[in-house]
């Protein structure tokens, strides 16, 4: 069973490894208390959406011209770990970004890997997933 957000502490390690707590890094934006100031952060949020099991967060923040109509999350899938490879542009003041990343997850007791580069949008203030393509 995947821990919530409601009942993951604030003050635990953020599943996206960022280094900082829950609370003060994924917690903010997953509540709509805050959005994400790059593109990296979202994608960052997006990873730990996916390990908490958040598939309306990962709907809301996913541009609305490429958005699935409904998405379902995998219950045998455990997100485990997220290294970002590479960013380019997607600052606070870019409209469009990339962000290479890894992500390592754990299914029916077997270890995988998922690699992509995916594409942002930022509309306003707010930073939306486009697509990915994955290597």
């Amino acid at each position: 069973m995947l821990p919530s957000p409601s009942s993951l502490s604030a003050t635990a390690r953020c599943p996206c490894l960022s280094g900082n707590v829950y609370g003060d890094c994924c917690g903010p934006i997953h509540r709509g208390d805050a959005v994400a100031p790059t593109a990296e952060r979202l994608m960052r949020s997006r990873f730990s959406a996916f390990a908490l099991g958040l598939p309306q967060y990962l709907l809301d923040s996913w541009h609305p011209s490429t958005r699935p109509a409904t998405l379902d999350l995998d219950d045998g899938l455990r997100w485990q770990l997220l290294e970002i490879l590479r960013t380019v542009n997607g600052g606070p003041f870019d409209t469009v970004g990339t962000v290479e990343f890894r992500a390592t997850y754990r299914a029916g007791g077997e270890r995988g890997e998922l690699r992509e580069t995916s594409t942002f949008t930022r509309d306003g203030k707010r930073w939306f997933y486009v697509d990915g393509v994955i290597d």
